[in-house]
C-alpha cells in the first residue's frame, strides 16, 4: 500500500505513529490491571505473606480459610490476590489438584439472582464448559443448584474472588444485603449440599465496615481472616514505578521523573494505579511532543491533565445550584492568600452571582449544605472555626483537588458568560475587608 492509497484515518494511524518519538517499549507494564511478575511487587510483603500462607493448604488437599481484604483503592488488594492465585494454580497442576479461580467484579451486579447467574457463567468458563441456564425464567435456587453441579464435576478446589463486594447490596426491601446472603450460602456448602469440592471465598472491598453489615449467621459461618491494605507512601510508590521503568527505552526517563510521579501520587491518594497512570500519560505526552526524554515537566502536565479530567467528570454531574455554590466558593479561595474560603465570604459572592445571572437564590443554610455534600466527592473539606468569643462561628472550606482546575472547569459553563469578571473580583475583594 502506497501513501496515496491511504485514507485520512489510516494516514493518522500509520504516518503519525512513525513520526512520534517511541519512548515506551512495553505498554503492558504501564497498565495498572496487568499482573506483574513477583519480583515487581513491592511494599506489600506482609499482606502477600498472609494471603499465601492462608491459601497454601490447598496444595495439601484442604480447604483454605476465607479472606477479607480491605483498604483504599489502588493499594494492591487485587494484585496480591491474583499473583498468589496464579502461582497456586501452577503448583496445583504439578500436584494433580484441579484448582479453579473465578474473579468477579460486583459493581454491576445489582441483585443476588444476577450475581449467582454471573457466577455460573464465569465458573463454566473456568471449567471450559457451558452454563446452559437462561438469565430469566428460573429461580435463584435452581441457578445455585446448576452452579454447584458445575463446581462438583470440575474442581477439587475453587476460589471465588469478589471485588467491590459491598456493591452487591441487592433490593432495598431486603433487610439483609445480598452479599451477606451470598457469603452465608458459600460458607455452608459442605454442610448444606454435601459438596466435596473445597470452596474458598475472598472478599475484597474499600469499605472497612463491610463485616459490620453482614447478618450474624453469615458472619459466624464466613468468619474470614482479615487483611488490611493501607495507602502506599512516596517511597513505596517510587519502588513500584522503578520496577516498571523498563517499560521505557533505556535512558529516556530523566533523573527526577520517577521521584516526582511518586511524590505527586502519594500526596494526592497513595494509589499505585494512579501513580502508574501518571507515568504512562507522562510518557505519552513526551512521545506526542516528539521528545527524546520524559521529564519533570511532562509529569506536571500529566498530573494537571488527570486532575482536570477527574474534576470535569465530577462537575458535569452536579446540579446547577451545586455548581453555583462551588464556583463562588472556589473563586473566593483562588483569590485568598491561604487558598481557603469562609462561608460568609463565599455566600456574599454567591448572592452577587445569582443576581448577575438571574438565577434563583438559595438561603445561606442551603448554600452551606450544598458545599458540605460536595465533600463526599473529595473536591473540598470543611471545618467550623471562630476568631474568638466576640465573633461568630463560620465554616472554612479547603480544597482537596486542584483549585485552579475547579475554577477553570466551571468557567466553561454557559452561565459564566453572563458574569462580569471585573465586578465579580471586586465583590470578592470587598468581602475580604468586611
Amino acid at each position: 500500500m502506497t501513501e496515496d492509497d491511504l485514507n485520512p484515518i489510516e494516514s493518522i494511524l500509520l504516518e503519525e505513529g512513525e513520526k512520534e518519538s517511541k519512548l515506551i517499549e512495553n505498554r503492558k507494564l504501564l497498565d495498572p490491571t496487568y499482573i506483574v511478575d513477583e519480583d515487581r511487587i513491592v511494599g506489600r510483603d506482609e499482606q502477600l505473606n498472609k494471603v499465601a500462607r492462608a491459601l497454601r493448604v490447598i496444595l495439601e488437599g484442604d480447604r483454605a480459610a476465607n479472606l477479607f481484604l480491605y483498604g483504599p483503592s489502588g493499594t494492591g488488594k487485587s494484585l496480591i490476590t491474583k499473583a498468589v492465585c496464579r502461582n497456586l494454580k501452577n503448583l496445583s497442576e504439578d500436584n494433580g489438584i484441579r484448582l479453579g479461580t473465578v474473579e468477579m467484579n460486583c459493581r454491576n451486579l445489582k441483585t443476588l439472582d444476577t450475581a449467582v447467574h454471573e457466577m455460573g457463567e464465569e465458573t463454566a468458563k473456568e471449567a471450559g464448559t457451558d452454563y446452559d441456564v437462561p438469565r430469566r425464567g428460573y429461580s435463584t435456587e435452581y441457578k445455585y443448584d446448576k452452579l454447584f453441579e458445575l463446581v462438583e464435576e470440575n474442581f477439587d478446589s475453587l476460589i471465588y474472588i469478589f471485588n467491590e463486594l459491598d456493591m452487591l447490596s441487592g433490593r432495598s426491601d431486603k433487610d439483609e444485603p445480598a452479599f451477606s446472603r451470598l457469603l452465608y450460602t458459600l460458607s455452608r456448602l459442605e454442610e448444606t449440599r454435601s459438596l466435596s469440592t473445597n470452596v474458598t471465598t475472598i472478599a475484597i472491598s474499600n469499605d472497612t465496615r463491610l463485616m459490620d453489615q453482614i447478618d450474624s449467621r453469615a458472619e459466624s459461618t464466613f468468619s474470614p481472616e482479615e487483611i488490611h491494605f493501607d495507602d502506599y507512601d512516596a517511597n513505596q510508590l517510587r519502588s513500584i514505578l522503578d520496577r516498571r521503568r523498563d517499560a521505557f527505552r533505556e535512558g529516556v526517563l530523566s533523573e527526577s521523573t520517577l521521584p516526582l510521579a511518586a511524590a505527586l501520587a502519594a500526596q494526592d491518594h497513595g494509589d499505585a494505579r494512579k501513580a502508574i497512570d501518571l507515568l504512562r500519560i507522562s510518557g505519552d505526552m513526551a512521545e506526542l511532543d516528539n521528545e527524546q526524554e520524559v521529564t519533570e515537566e511532562h509529569v506536571k502536565r500529566a498530573q494537571k491533565k488527570i486532575e482536570e479530567s477527574r474534576v470535569l467528570e465530577v462537575i458535569r454531574g452536579l446540579s446547577p445550584q451545586k455548581k453555583y455554590s462551588l464556583y463562588s466558593t472556589a473563586k473566593v479561595a483562588s483569590m485568598a492568600e491561604n487558598r481557603t474560603a469562609r462561608s460568609v465570604e463565599g455566600y456574599r459572592v454567591y448572592q452577587h452571582m445569582m443576581d448577575e445571572i438571574d438565577a434563583d437564590k438559595r438561603i445561606k443554610e442551603t448554600y452551606t449544605n450544598k458545599l458540605k455534600e460536595l465533600s463526599t466527592y473529595s473536591l473540598l473539606n470543611w471545618e467550623r472555626n471562630s476568631e474568638g468569643p466576640s465573633s461568630g462561628a463560620f465554616l472554612e472550606f479547603k480544597f482537596e483537588t486542584d483549585l485552579d482546575a475547579i475554577v477553570e472547569t466551571l468557567e466553561q459553563e454557559e452561565w459564566y458568560n453572563r458574569l462580569d469578571e471585573s465586578r465579580l473580583r471586586q465583590t470578592i475583594r470587598e468581602s475580604f475587608t468586611r
